[in-house]
């Protein structure tokens, strides 16, 4: 299982050779505060790396989800939509977003490994 970040404070576990798994940090839902509503995407759709993929709004602010890698969405954590604050309480794991099958797995590896998002959240 390997795990990177972006600097929009997502993180992107490939868990198997089929698909990704995509969901906000700690950091991102703490900024955030208690999240209310998610939009997801919709199954099927592709998107590129960097394209806004879904909304995650709190009482605090509404942030976009970025897209890590290029690729097409094969599964959104539907649990999410009934539970949004899943992306608080356990936002590495059953708070997940969404499920990508990666085309550019080139664009994954120039991702943030831990000790590197480690540091970005200390320069912040």
């Amino acid at each position: 299982m390997t795990t990177k970040y972006t600097p929009d404070h997502e993180w992107i576990n490939i868990e198997d050779h089929d698909a990704a798994v995509v969901g906000i940090t700690h950091h991102a839902q703490d900024a955030l505060g208690d999240v209310v509503f998610v939009d997801l995407p919709e199954v099927g759709k592709t998107f590129a790396k960097g394209d806004v993929a879904g909304v995650v709004e709190s009482v605090k602010a509404a942030a976009d989800i970025y897209m890590p890698v290029s690729g097409e969405i094969v599964e959104v954590n539907e649990e999410l939509r009934n539970q949004p604050d899943l992306a608080n309480s356990d936002p590495l794991g059953n708070g997940w977003f969404f499920k990508v099958r990666i085309t550019n797995m080139a664009e994954f590896d120039d991702l943030m490994d831990p000790p590197a998002y480690d540091a970005l959240l200390k320069a912040e």
